[in-house]
């Protein structure tokens, strides 16, 4: 059975300490009243990390916790105690509340921020280099599999040095797959210049996890032309509401459909928080779109 949750990110939290973030009281209460059962984590710290007090607030608002997100540098080597800090706490208030699935992202470098959607202009690692950066990725991986019992999903995400197709497809060759699934995002896929369903009928024996984010072609070509900084796109529009933009939803349904796909889709329409769109209103539409196609 496919069920379907939200995140913070689609109320604007990106960074635990953004002054601009909504309550996170308030999030729980807009994602049950938007119609949603589950939710992530955000960036740990976010919401709190007593286990009592937040699974209080989970069962006032009656959601279940699906899964949490390690958004960190792993590209960067003095980066690793930071890595390593976001990814333990995150783990521990996963299981705490009986939560599935652990998300690594690497975040966003300056080195690759030009560009996003670039595929053929964007840098790439030495041979050294990306093998310290595998095994960083590896290493937290089989931490949330083999000690804390998780789903360990990579996310390709815009502008990091997991972004481009071939790098998520060199990684999952070179890292067991006993330790490392998919976490698939088909608005990043499309981001960066890839068909989402090509690559989901090509990997779904390996995709554990679905973040649903669509986009809009105009912004997105706009912001590729411009060089634009990846929250400068959010803050442009880049991430739309579902069906509005150019990921092809009722085929991402049917592949999974096809697939034998048990177990949570997580809408994220990432967005500035500080924008003009209303983060419930946009998060109702999409559960009234994913409902209409039959999710």
């Amino acid at each position: 059975m496919i069920t379907i949750g939200n995140a913070p990110c689609s109320w604007g939290v990106e960074f635990a300490n953004d002054p601009r973030n909504p309550a996170w009281a308030s999030v729980l209460a807009d994602n049950a009243a938007a119609g949603y059962t589950g939710i992530e984590l955000g960036p740990v710290g976010f919401m709190p990390e007593d286990p009592v007090q937040l699974a209080e607030a989970l069962a006032e608002h009656h959601q279940t916790l699906i899964g949490g997100v390690v958004f960190r540098a792993f590209h960067d080597p003095a980066q690793w105690d930071d890595v390593l800090d976001g990814a333990v706490r995150t783990c521990r208030a996963l299981t705490a509340h009986g939560a599935q699935h652990l998300v690594l992202i690497d975040s966003i470098s300056p080195r690759r921020a030009p560009t996003a959607g670039r595929a053929n202009e964007a840098e790439q690692m030495d041979t050294a280099e990306w093998a310290a950066f595998r095994d960083r990725i590896a290493t937290v991986a089989k931490m949330g599999a083999d000690e804390y019992g998780l789903t360990v999903g990579i996310h390709a995400h815009a502008a990091g040095f997991i972004d481009f197709e071939p790098e998520l497809e060199r990684l999952l060759d070179e890292v067991d797959d006993a330790h490392l699934k998919i976490c698939f995002d088909t608005g990043h896929h499309s981001y960066a210049g890839y068909d989402p369903v090509a690559f989901m009928k090509r990997h779904i024996n390996r995709i554990s996890y679905m973040h649903f984010k669509d986009i809009d072609p105009v912004v997105k070509a706009r912001a590729v032309a411009n060089r634009t900084g990846f929250y400068d796109a959010c803050a442009q529009g880049i991430f739309c509401n579902l069906g509005r933009g150019d990921v092809d939803f009722p085929a991402v349904r049917q592949i999974l459909l096809d697939h034998g796909f048990d177990g949570w889709c997580t809408v994220e329409q990432d967005c500035d928080p500080a924008g003009t769109t209303v983060p419930v209103d946009d998060a109702r539409a999409n559960r009234e779109y994913l409902h209409s196609i039959g999710f």
